[in-house]
C-alpha cells in the first residue's frame, strides 16, 4: 500500500514568550467584548442574520479561566509540531497551540502559502485573553477568538479516505459544551490541504454554535471573494452593508488601503461557489474553498494608520512584514451564533492550496471570474463535494497513534453522561488535578475540601454540575462554586447568600469577599465594593504561603482589581497601601506601570505620573480596542500620544 501522506514529529525552535499562569479569580464580569452592534442597525438587518446575532450571545467567560499571565520578554523556545507531508505540500500544525496550522509550503515553488509569525508573542485578542497571530486557527465558541488559542489539542493519527493517514485533533469546547474535530489530509499528487470539521450536540437541548477558520497572509495582497456586497465592520461598532469592491472612493479589496482596522463580511450569493482567495500582483497566492455549510466569508484588516501599524509590531517583531486575514464561518458575519439541534452535529470540508490566478488588478467582475475560472480548474468544486463525501464515513474512525493529549474536562463530562462520541475518544487517563474534585463530586456527591490552603481550583457552572452542587453538604468551598454557578445562571441574589453563608465558615475568606465585590460592582455599590476589595487584599496578604507562581499570579489579579476599585471611589490612599504589598516584580510589569501611572494622578502627582510614560513601558495583555492608554495619558495632559502607546483601532473623534 502507498502510504499518501506522512506524518512526523518535529520540535520548532522560536522566539517566544512564556505564557505564564492563568489568572485564578473566576471570571465573573460580562465580557469586554467590541463585536456588538447597536439596536439600530440590528433592526436593518436581513431577518435570518438578525436572529442570529441576538441569538445566545456570550455574557460570560465562565467556566474558564483568563489568561494574562504571559510577558514580552522572548527567548528561543522549543515548540512540538506535527508535519504533514505529500509530494507537493508540507503542512506544519502545533497541537499544543490550539492545533493552528503555522506554515503551508508549495514544495514544487517553495512559497510559503500562509503568514509565518517568526515569533511567538501572546496578545490579548482571545475571549480568554492570549493569543497569538499567524497561520490557520480554528475558532469556536462565541464572537471572537477561541479560548483553545494558546491551549493543547489531542491529536492522532488516523486512517484517511484515500489509504493513506489523516491528522486529527479534538477538544471539548467548555463555553457552549460541545465536542468538535478538525481532520487533516493531503491526497497524493495534491496540491489541496483538505480538512474536515464537525461540531457534535451531545445535549437534549439545542446550543448555540460557531465557527470562523481564520487565515493570516501578507497583506501585500489583493483579496477576492465572489461577492458584490459586504457587511462591514469597524471599531465604531457599527454593522453596515458596503458595496464591493470600493466605497467611499475606496477599493477596500486591497487590505494597506484602509487606514484603520475593520472587517469586510462578503455576501456571497446562494448558490455560488463558497471561495476566497488572496493573491499577489502577479496572481500567486492562497485559495481557501469549501462546502456550503461554510457559508461566511470575510476579510480583516489592520489598515495603515498608525495604530494598525503598532498593532502589526506588537504582534511580531521589527522588520516584519504585516498580515491580513482571510476568514470562512458558518455564518455570514461573526456576530452570529447559529443554532445546533439537540443530538446532531455539523460537518463540512475545507481545502487550501496555491493558485495561480490572472494578475487580479483591474475591474472586479473579471478579476473574480478570472479566479474562480482558475480555481475551478485546479479544484473543480465536484471534486470537494466528493472529498467531504469520502471523508464522513472516517469522521468516526478511532484514532490510531496518539500525537498529543488536550485537556481532561472532555473526559469528565464523557464519564458523567456516558456519552458516545465514535472518533474522538476522552479517556479517563486525561484526568488530572483540575478535574478530581468533579470526579469526587460525581462519584461521592461530596465536594472535597482542601487539604491545604491554597486558592480555588476551577468552577463548573453548566446546569448539571449546578444541581450537583445544590444537592452536597453545604462546605465554605462548595458554598463558593455554587455561587460562581448561580451566578453565571443569572440567579445574583442566590449567589451572594451561598458566598455570604461560606463566610462564616471558610478557613479562607478572600475568594469570597472578591466576588461579593464584584457583586457589589455590578450592582452599583461601589463604596462597599471598595471596602469588600480591601479586606479581601489584606486576607490574602496575610493568607499567601510563599513566592511561588500560583500565590503570586492570584496577589497580582486582586492587587489590580482592588486598587482599580478603590481609585474609581477616591480612595489613592488605600490604593496605594494595596500597591506597596504587591510583589516587586509584579510592579514592574506593563499592567501595573499604567496602573502606577493612574494611582500618581490620583495623589495629584501628575509630572511623576508623566515621567512613567517617559520612562517606557509595554501593557502585554493591552485588549483589543481598548482605549486606556489614551485616556490616561489625556489625563496627564501631554501632547500627541507618542507612537509607542497608540494602538487606536477607530478616528479619535468617534
Amino acid at each position: 500500500m502507498v502510504v499518501v501522506t506522512t506524518i512526523r514529529r518535529e520540535v520548532l525552535t522560536l522566539p517566544a514568550a512564556p505564557l505564564g499562569p492563568d489568572n485564578p479569580l473566576p471570571a465573573l464580569r460580562p465580557l469586554d467584548e467590541v463585536h456588538h452592534i447597536e439596536d439600530r442597525d440590528r433592526n436593518e438587518l436581513p431577518h435570518d442574520m438578525a436572529r442570529q446575532v441576538g441569538y445566545a450571545p456570550l455574557h460570560s467567560l465562565l467556566p474558564v479561566r483568563v489568561r494574562d499571565g504571559y510577558g514580552r520578554a522572548r527567548e528561543p523556545r522549543r515548540i512540538d509540531a506535527l508535519v504533514l507531508e505529500n509530494d507537493r505540500l508540507r503542512a506544519t500544525v502545533l497541537p499544543g497551540l490550539g492545533g493552528r496550522v503555522a506554515s503551508l509550503v508549495h514544495k514544487p515553488t517553495g512559497r510559503e502559502l500562509l503568514y509565518r509569525n517568526p515569533v511567538l508573542q501572546p496578545a490579548n485578542f482571545a475571549l480568554n485573553g492570549a493569543w497569538y497571530s499567524g497561520g490557520i486557527e480554528w475558532n469556536i465558541g462565541a464572537t471572537g477568538h477561541t479560548t483553545l488559542s494558546c491551549a493543547p489539542l489531542h491529536a492522532a493519527r488516523v486512517a484517511a479516505p484515500d489509504g493513506g493517514q489523516m491528522l486529527r485533533l479534538w477538544e471539548w469546547e467548555r463555553l457552549r459544551d460541545l465536542p468538535f474535530q478538525v481532520d487533516l489530509w493531503l491526497p497524493d499528487g495534491s496540491d489541496f490541504l483538505h480538512v474536515g470539521v464537525r461540531i457534535r450536540n451531545p445535549h437534549e437541548r439545542p446550543a448555540p454554535t460557531y465557527w470562523w477558520s481564520n487565515i493570516a497572509v501578507p497583506e501585500e495582497r489583493r483579496v477576492l471573494a465572489p461577492a458584490e456586497e459586504a457587511w462591514y465592520f469597524g471599531y465604531e461598532r457599527r454593522l453596515r452593508r458596503v458595496p464591493v469592491p470600493a466605497y467611499d472612493g475606496v477599493d477596500r479589496t486591497y487590505p494597506l488601503n484602509s487606514t484603520y482596522a475593520a472587517d469586510y463580511f462578503y455576501e456571497v450569493p446562494d448558490g455560488r461557489r463558497r471561495w476566497i482567495a488572496a493573491l499577489d500582483e502577479s496572481g500567486g497566492g492562497l485559495v481557501q474553498t469549501s462546502t456550503d455549510v461554510l457559508r461566511g466569508r470575510k476579510l480583516f484588516v489592520w489598515g495603515a494608520g498608525p495604530g494598525g501599524r503598532r498593532w502589526q509590531q506588537w504582534l511580531t517583531e521589527p522588520g516584519t512584514g504585516g498580515y491580513c486575514e482571510i476568514q470562512a464561518g458558518l455564518a455570514r458575519t461573526q456576530l452570529e451564533h447559529v443554532r445546533l439541534e439537540a443530538e446532531s452535529e455539523v460537518a463540512w470540508l475545507e481545502s487550501y492550496g496555491p493558485l495561480d490566478a490572472p494578475p487580479p488588478a483591474g475591474e472586479w467582475d473579471t478579476a473574480v471570474r478570472r479566479t474562480e475560472e482558475r480555481l475551478e480548474a485546479v479544484l473543480p468544486r465536484a471534486d470537494v463535494e466528493a472529498a467531504y463525501a469520502a471523508w464522513k464515513p472516517y469522521a468516526d474512525a478511532e484514532p490510531g497513534e496518539i500525537l498529543g493529549t488536550g485537556s481532561g474536562w472532555g473526559a469528565l463530562e464523557v464519564l458523567r453522561s456516558g456519552w458516545k462520541l465514535p472518533g474522538t475518544p476522552f479517556p479517563e487517563s486525561t484526568l488530572d488535578e483540575a478535574q478530581e474534585p468533579w470526579r469526587e463530586l460525581l462519584h461521592s456527591g461530596s465536594f472535597p475540601e482542601p487539604r491545604r490552603v491554597r486558592p480555588p481550583g476551577e468552577s463548573l457552572v453548566a446546569p448539571h454540575w449546578r444541581d450537583l452542587l445544590e444537592t452536597a453538604p453545604a462546605g465554605p468551598l462548595t458554598e463558593y462554586h455554587l455561587g460562581v454557578a448561580q451566578w453565571h445562571a443569572g440567579d445574583r441574589a442566590q449567589a451572594v447568600r451561598s458566598w455570604e453563608r461560606a463566610l462564616e465558615l471558610a478557613p479562607s475568606v478572600w475568594p469570597l469577599l472578591r466576588c461579593l465585590a464584584v457583586a457589589d460592582q455590578e450592582a452599583g455599590h461601589h463604596e462597599r465594593a471598595a471596602d469588600r476589595y480591601a479586606e479581601a487584599f489584606d486576607d490574602l496578604c496575610h493568607e499567601r504561603r510563599d513566592p511561588g507562581e500560583t500565590w503570586t499570579a492570584a496577589t497580582a489579579a486582586l492587587g489590580r482589581e482592588a486598587i482599580e476599585a478603590l481609585l474609581r471611589v477616591g480612595r489613592p490612599a488605600d490604593a496605594r497601601s494595596v500597591w506597596g504589598r504587591l510583589h516587586p516584580a509584579t510592579r514592574e510589569r506593563g499592567r501595573f506601570r499604567l496602573l502606577e501611572a493612574e494611582l500618581l494622578l490620583a495623589e495629584g502627582r501628575r509630572a511623576e505620573a508623566r515621567a512613567v510614560f517617559d520612562e517606557g513601558f509595554e501593557v502585554a495583555d493591552l485588549r483589543e480596542g481598548d482605549e486606556r492608554l489614551g485616556r490616561v495619558w489625556d489625563r496627564i495632559g501631554g501632547e500627541e500620544l507618542p507612537h509607542a502607546y497608540d494602538f487606536r483601532m477607530r478616528p479619535s473623534s468617534s
